[in-house]
C-alpha cells in the first residue's frame, strides 16, 4: 500500500482543508512511544493485586514468600504503603475515589486494588502478583441494579420542570409511556491505561497516558501533598480515551513504588485490569412519557433517568438532560435517580448522559410516531424549539432542521414505505429508522503560548491531549491561519503540564478550548513581530493568553451541535440475527477544521452506536460482584463486518456571536445512532426493542411474543 500526504505551501485557508495527521508517520512505522514503551534505565515492574471479594476487609496478606521469588524487589499494601491526602478536590472536581488505595484494609467493590507487587521484569512482577495470597474477611454485598430498588435517590439539582405535567398528560390525545434500559458499557481504548514514574532532582516525573497532563499532575500534587510545580506529566502520545484516562489507582502505586525505591517503576493494566479500575458507563433504566395533540404538538415531556453509582462517591449519567434542549412542550418534567450499590464508581463515557439518554428519548419519539400516524421527521419537526425548551435561553446557532432535510435526501428517506415488516429480502426483513443527536458546545479556560523562533518557524505550547483524535494538526491549522503563515513552518508542542492550565480532551471541548487560546496568542503575536524576519531576537518572540476573560464575555446562550442518524437493517427472525446495512449521519457542529480526522471522529462515534445497539453489554455476577465478560473476548464491540456502509455530512453552521466557531464533534457521532437502529428494527419487523444491545435471543423473543407463544405473549 502506498500512503499519500498532501501538503500545502500557501499561507491562505489552512483551516477548512483535509490534511493527515502530523503524527501519522510516526504511528504507523512504530516510532510514536507510547507510556508503556518509553525505555528507562533501571527500570522497575509494578503489577496490581486485584480483590477477589466485593465487599469486606483484608485479614492477612502473605508477602514474605513472594518477597523471596526471583527479581521481587517490594509489595505495597496498606499496612506499609506511603500515605495520602484523601480530601482532593481539582480541576475537574474530586478523582475517583480509587486513588487511595492501600490507605486501609477496606475493600468497597470487587476488583479494589490491595496490593503492588514490584519486581525486575514484567513476567516477574506477574508471576509473583500472582502468587501473593491474601485473606478477607467477606461481607454480604449488593451490585443489583433496578429502577425500583429500595436507596434509589434523587441528587442535588436532578431535577428540572415547568408546567403541569399530570395535566397535560391528562389532556393530551395520544401518550406514549414507556420504559428502556442500557447495559454497563466500557471504554475499551485500544491502549491499555500505564505510566512510568520517576524523580528527578526532586521533581517527580510521570510518563503517563491520559486526557490532560495538568489535570493529572495537579490532582498528583495534591493528593501527595506535594508544591504543584514538583510535579511534571507528560503523554506524548495516548491509545484512545473516551473519558476513562484521568487519575487512576495504577498512578498513584506508581509514585509509592518509585517513591519507596529511588527508581523508576512502570504500571501497564491488563484488559481484565482494565475493566475492573478505570470507571465504566453506568446501565441505565429510564421512563419516557410523551402527550401530543392529534397533530403530533407535545403538550407533555417527562423523562426519569436512573443510574448506579458506588457507595463510595456520587455519579451521575446525565441522561435525562438529553431532552431539556431538544423538545418544545408545555410541560416539561426531567429527573435524575441514583442507586448506591458495591460497584466501582462509574465515570464519564463518550457522550456521557446523552448516548443512553438519546436511546429512550429518540425510540419514545418514533412511538409516539407510530401511533399518530406521522412520519418520524415531521414529528419532530412540529417539536423544534424556537428558543432552550426548559432554559428559555435563545439558542447560538440550530440546524437540527437542516441535518434531516440533506439527511433524508441522502438517505432516500422519501420513498421509504412507513409500514412495518413490509420488505423482505430473501430470509432478511429490511427496515429503516432515523433519530435526532445533540451534545453540548462547551469552552473552558485555557492558556497557551506562540514563540516566533529566529528560523523563522513558529513553535506552539499548550497542555492539549491528542487521544487519537488529530488534535496536533487541528492546532497546528488554526495557528497557521492566526499566524497567516504556511503549516509547515508551525511545530505544536503539547501533553506537557509544565505549559500551563488547559481544558482536557473531554466533552467536546477540546479543540475549541485550545484553538480559542492559540488562536488569541497567535494574533497577538503577529501584531508584534518586527517588519523584518531576520530582526527575531535568538531567544525568540512569545506571546501567551489566557482565555478566562474572553471566555466570559460570551453571551449566555444555549450552544449545541446537532445532527441527523439514518439506519437500514436487516434482521433474520428466524436466527435473530441483525445487520446494519447503512448508516448515515448529517451534523451541524460549527467550522470543521480539518475534514480528514472530522469525518473519522463522526465515524467512529457512529461505529461505537453500532456497538452501543447490537453488542456491548458488560456483564456482573451477582454472586462474586465481578464481571463475567472482562475482556474482548467476551465484551463485544463492532468491528469491520459490522459497517458495511457508513457515511458522515455536515452542512453549515455558522455562529456570529462566537469568535473560534468551532463547536466540538468528538461525541456527537454515538448519540442517536442506537435509537436510529433500534427504530429500524422496530420498522422492519414490527417489535420495538426497548432494552439494549438488541441480541439475537431478545429478537428470537420479541418473535415469539408476537406470534403469541412467547413468555408474556
Amino acid at each position: 500500500m502506498t500512503i499519500q500526504t498532501t501538503r500545502t505551501t500557501t499561507n491562505a485557508g489552512a483551516v477548512g482543508v483535509a490534511r493527515s495527521r502530523i503524527e501519522g508517520v510516526e504511528k504507523v512505522t512504530g516510532a510514536a512511544r507510547y507510556a508503556g514503551e518509553i525505555p528507562f534505565e533501571n527500570l522497575a515492574h509494578g503489577w496490581l493485586v486485584l480483590s477477589t471479594i466485593a465487599r469486606g476487609r483484608v485479614r492477612a496478606i502473605d508477602e514474605e514468600a513472594v518477597r523471596a521469588l526471583p527479581g521481587v524487589l517490594a509489595v505495597l499494601h496498606h499496612k506499609n504503603a506511603p500515605r495520602v491526602n484523601d480530601d482532593v478536590v481539582g480541576a475537574l472536581g474530586r478523582p475517583d475515589p480509587i486513588v487511595t488505595v492501600f490507605q486501609d484494609d477496606r475493600v468497597p467493590h470487587a476488583g479494589w486494588p490491595v496490593a503492588l507487587v514490584v519486581a525486575e521484569t514484567s513476567e516477574q512482577a506477574r508471576e509473583a502478583a500472582e502468587s501473593l495470597v491474601v485473606e478477607y474477611d467477606e461481607e454480604p454485598h449488593d451490585v443489583t441494579f433496578g429502577a425500583d430498588r429500595p436507596g434509589t435517590y434523587t441528587p442535588e439539582e436532578g431535577e428540572a420542570a415547568k408546567g403541569d405535567l399530570d395535566a397535560e398528560l391528562a389532556a393530551s390525545a395520544v401518550v406514549v409511556d414507556a420504559s428502556y434500559t442500557t447495559p454497563e458499557q466500557h471504554h475499551g481504548a485500544m491502549e491499555p491505561h500505564a505510566v512510568t514514574v520517576r524523580w528527578d532532582g526532586g521533581r517527580l516525573e510521570v510518563f503517563d497516558s491520559n486526557q490532560g497532563s495538568k489535570w493529572v499532575a495537579d490532582d498528583l500534587a495534591n493528593l501527595f501533598s506535594l508544591d504543584l510545580s514538583a510535579v511534571h506529566v507528560r503523554s506524548e502520545h495516548v491509545g484512545g480515551a473516551f473519558g476513562s484516562k484521568g487519575l487512576r489507582a495504577h498512578h498513584v502505586a506508581a509514585v509509592m513504588a518509585a517513591t519507596e525505591l529511588h527508581r523508576p517503576v512502570r504500571v501497564v493494566l491488563t484488559r481484565r485490569q482494565v475493566f475492573a479500575t478505570t470507571g465504566y458507563r453506568s446501565p441505565t433504566a429510564q421512563r419516557v412519557r410523551l402527550g401530543a395533540d392529534p397533530d403530533g404538538k407535545l403538550r407533555a415531556f417527562a423523562h426519569e433517568h436512573h443510574n448506579l453509582t458506588s457507595t463510595l462517591r456520587e455519579f451521575v449519567e446525565n441522561g435525562a438532560s438529553y431532552g431539556r434542549s431538544m423538545y418544545e412542550a408545555t410541560a416539561h418534567h426531567t429527573a435524575h435517580r441514583v442507586l448506591p450499590v458495591d460497584v466501582a464508581t462509574p465515570t464519564w463515557m463518550r457522550a456521557p448522559g446523552e448516548a443512553p439518554g438519546s436511546f429512550a428519548v429518540e425510540s419514545a419519539l418514533d412511538e409516539l410516531a407510530e401511533r399518530l400516524g406521522m412520519d418520524p421527521i415531521e414529528l419532530r419537526v412540529r417539536n423544534e424549539p424556537t428558543v432552550g425548551p426548559v432554559s428559555g435561553l435563545p439558542f447560538s446557532s440550530r440546524n437540527l432542521l437542516g441535518c434531516f432535510e440533506e439527511g433524508a435526501r441522502l438517505f432516500g428517506w422519501a420513498d421509504r414505505d412507513p409500514r412495518p415488516r413490509v420488505r423482505r429480502e430473501g430470509r432478511w426483513l429490511l427496515g429503516t429508522g432515523t433519530a435526532a443527536s445533540t451534545f453540548p458546545s462547551g469552552v473552558a479556560p485555557t492558556t497557551a503560548s506562540v514563540t516566533a523562533e529566529a528560523d523563522g518557524t513558529f513553535t506552539v505550547r499548550v497542555t492539549a491531549a491528542d487521544v487519537g483524535t488529530g488534535a496536533r494538526t487541528a492546532l497546528t491549522l488554526i495557528a497557521a491561519d492566526a499566524l497567516e503563515v504556511a503549516p509547515e513552518r508551525v511545530r505544536v508542542r503539547i501533553a506537557d503540564s509544565d505549559f500551563g492550565p488547559a481544558w482536557v480532551a473531554g466533552g467536546s471541548m477540546g479543540t475549541r478550548s485550545w484553538g480559542w487560546a492559540v488562536q488569541a496568542a497567535a494574533r497577538d503575536l503577529r501584531e508584534r513581530l518586527p517588519l523584518a524576519p531576520g530582526d527575531i531576537p535568538a531567544e525568540g518572540i512569545t506571546a501567551r493568553t489566557d482565555t478566562a476573560q474572553l471566555i466570559a464575555q460570551l453571551s449566555e446562550k444555549e450552544r449545541y451541535s446537532y445532527g441527523a442518524q439514518f439506519a437500514e437493517v436487516a434482521v433474520d427472525v428466524a436466527s435473530g440475527e441483525v445487520r446494519v446495512r447503512r448508516l448515515l449521519g448529517v451534523f451541524a457542529a460549527g467550522k470543521i477544521i480539518n475534514p480528514l480526522t472530522a469525518r473519522s471522529q463522526f465515524t467512529g462515534g457512529m461505529t461505537w452506536g453500532i456497538s452501543m445497539a447490537l453488542h456491548e453489554e458488560a456483564v456482573r455476577d451477582a454472586v462474586s460482584g465481578g464481571h463475567v465478560n472482562a475482556d474482548f473476548a467476551g465484551y463485544h464491540v463492532a468491528a469491520n463486518a459490522d459497517v458495511p456502509e457508513l457515511r458522515a455530512e455536515w452542512i453549515d453552521d455558522p455562529d456570529p456571536d462566537d469568535p473560534v466557531g468551532i463547536k466540538g464533534i468528538g461525541e456527537i457521532g454515538i448519540v442517536g445512532t442506537a435509537a436510529a437502529i433500534a427504530n429500524a428494527v422496530w420498522h422492519a419487523t414490527g417489535v420495538r426493542h426497548r432494552d439494549l444491545p438488541i441480541r439475537p435471543d431478545r429478537v428470537l423473543l420479541g418473535e415469539a411474543r408476537r406470534e403469541g407463544t412467547g413468555p408474556d405473549a
